[in-house]
Formats: structure tokens, sequence, C-alpha cells
């Protein structure tokens, strides 16, 4: 433990567009903030947030934020921040951070790269594994969002297991979004009409096993209903074909997803790993039942509160929904669980989770 005179939270994430992983990022950034009196005396400096170029007109938050760089991007990250940052404890959020730096905490949601290395081109894998162990070895803790994570970052040897901090996300900000029924209507969907997954063709996303479920028929007037920005081209590109009826919603907003969810019979994930699973959870918090794969992180934190099928046969899928849609009592009773298990996952918890690794690392600066 050392002292150092500020909390300096690598915000390159806020110029990125918004996924998953930048969602986290920026709630453990707003946790951050809310919990600060917990953290001000450790800094005579206080808690800032740095930024490369114009990204300050995507922050929300109240804590100082500075931007402003000659490079931008990974360039920024490797070469400027590092500068920034001397004197400081460097918080990382968004798997990436500068490989020089040693006092940094750094969050890696997963090793995908490592046990899933189709579904990423050749250059993001060479990068991501260039960077990943030396990061592993060099800051002084790892976050990762899963006890799968963790082990899977301990396997592919990006860091030990001691250096390892395990912060699950939280997924109650979707009670705050306002239901949007514009897709549902534009589409002309019925509640319990349609499947809800994600339009993604990454190989571990495995998509096409819920293809291939709805392209043998016997489903009736139920649909699948994909949201995303992959279309019926680029599946068709890689060689899967598209079952008549499927509705491509493309991109959709935080309230129009909270809506497709909400009118859902379920919500499928038939991922063959995933570091956590944010949008099956998201799903249960909101009444949607989730069916998934027994996969990755997924069994970690749906455990029994949710309904799984096997990742490699389309008819176990088929089952699976006629079983929710159709079994007397099912879906009521994974609904019910569903609530349960997703209560347990919340940002207060992620952001007091940061907070006590945070005070491990940094001492009261003295007089």
């Amino acid at each position: 433990m050392r002292s150092y005179h500020s909390l300096l939270i690598n915000g390159r994430f806020l110029a990125a567009k918004q996924t998953g992983v930048q969602r986290v990022a920026r709630e453990l950034l707003h946790q951050v903030e809310k919990h600060a009196d917990q953290l001000d005396h450790l800094f005579d400096k206080g808690i800032r947030v740095r930024c490369p170029g114009d990204s300050t007109k995507d922050y929300d938050g109240g804590l100082p934020l500075e931007s402003g760089a000659r490079l931008r991007g990974q360039a920024w990250e490797q070469f400027e921040l590092p500068l920034y940052a001397k004197g400081s404890l460097l918080l990382n959020l968004c798997n990436m951070a500068p490989i020089t730096s040693k006092h940094a905490i750094t969050m890696i949601h997963d090793a995908q790269v490592y046990s899933m290395p189709s579904s990423y081109s050749r250059a993001f894998r060479q990068w991501y594994r260039f960077v990943l162990p030396r990061l592993g070895r060099r800051h002084l803790q790892i976050l990762t969002v899963s006890e799968f994570s963790a082990r899977q970052l301990v396997e592919f040897g990006v860091a030990p297991a001691d250096r390892i901090t395990v912060i699950y996300n939280g997924v109650d900000h979707v009670r705050g979004f306002t239901p949007d029924l514009t897709v549902n209507e534009a589409h002309g969907l019925v509640p319990r009409g349609y499947v809800l997954a994600l339009a993604n063709t990454q190989h571990h996303k495995n998509i096409q096993v819920l293809l291939r479920a709805f392209g043998r028929g016997g489903l009736g007037h139920t649909r699948l209903v994909l949201i995303g920005g992959a279309d019926a081209d680029e599946f068709a590109a890689q060689g899967l074909a598209v079952p008549p009826g499927t509705i491509f919603a493309g991109k959709v907003s935080d309230g129009q997803m909270r809506a497709l969810m909400e009118d859902a019979l379920c919500f499928a994930m038939p991922s063959l790993t995933e570091g956590f699973g944010l949008p099956p959870l998201e799903a249960m918090m909101l009444g949607c039942p989730a069916l998934l794969a027994p996969c990755g992180a997924l069994p970690e934190v749906c455990e029994d509160a949710a309904l799984y099928a096997n990742p490699h046969d389309p008819d176990a899928w088929k089952g699976a929904i006629l079983r929710i849609r159709d079994e007397p009592g099912l879906r009521e009773r994974l609904v019910e669980a569903g609530r349960l298990q997703s209560d347990q996952f919340t940002w207060d918890a992620a952001g007091r989770r940061i907070v006590e690794t945070i005070k491990r690392f940094a001492a009261p600066r003295t007089a």
C-alpha cells in the first residue's frame, strides 16, 4: 500500500460507442462518484477523469473531467495517459489500459480472445493477447465480472489468482428505462408472441442454433426477433439460413429494449461462453424468462432461475420454447425465480466492492 495524490480514471470509453462493456464502465464510474466520500481522505487532489479529445460531451457525471490530447484511441491510452497518471492510482474500467503503468487497477471482462478466437479478427486477437498478460503481471489488481472469468484469466496466463477481484455487474439500471413500444408496434408484435435474442454473428454467440430451431417449423405463430447491428445479409454471408418470419429489429434504444423484453415470450441466449451475461439478467429483472445455454458464466449468475438447453441441439431449443409457451405454470415460475435472482445484482453492491478494492491499495496521504 502506498500514497497517491489522486485517483485518475481512464475515461477513454466515454468516446466509444456503447456496448455492454461500455455500459458497465459508465455504471462503475457513476458508482465511484456516488461513493467518493469514502475515498476522498486517500487522495489530496481527489478523484479525476481523464479523456482523449472531445469525449467530454458524453459525460454527465460530477467528477472533475480533463480532456485534450495530441493522440487518439489506443495511442492516447498507451502513450499519453501514463504521463497524466504519474503519481496517481489509475483506474481502468473497460478491458484495456496502458502497459507501462504499474500503479493501476484494471477491469478485464473475459478471456474470450483465448477461448473463442474465431469470434475476433486476427489483429484484435493479437493485440489483446499481447496486452492482457502484461497488464496482469504489472498492474496492482485485475477486476473481472464472474468467478468463471477469473478462472479463465488464470488458466490462460493473463493474471495470477491473487491479483484478481471479482465484481459482479449490476442490472438494476433497466428499471430506469421508460418503455418505448414503437418497435413492437412497427413490427406488429403481440405480447408473448415472439422470442427475443441478439443479432450477433460472432461465433461464440451461437445464434445459428436459434435460426435452425425456428427453421424446423412447429412453433406456430411464435416468431424470432433479433436486436442489434447484424442483419439478414450478414448471417447469410456466413452461410446461415434465416427462417421466414424472422424479424431484424436493428439497434434499439434502452426504452425499446425494455418494451421488447417485457412483451417477449422469453429471452434466448445460446452463447458458447459469456464472461457475465447482462442481457438475460436484464430480461429476468423485467419479468421476461431466460432460455440459456449452460455455458460460461451464465449458470453462475442465473442459477436455476433460467431454463437451459444444449447449445448444439436445435431440437432442444425448439422444445424449450414450446415448454415455456405451452407448459402450464412454467413461464410464471421462471418469471418469479428470475426476478428474485436478478435482484441480487445491483450497481450499488458493485460500487461498494470497487471502493473496497481501491482502499486495499491506497494509503491515506500524510501531511
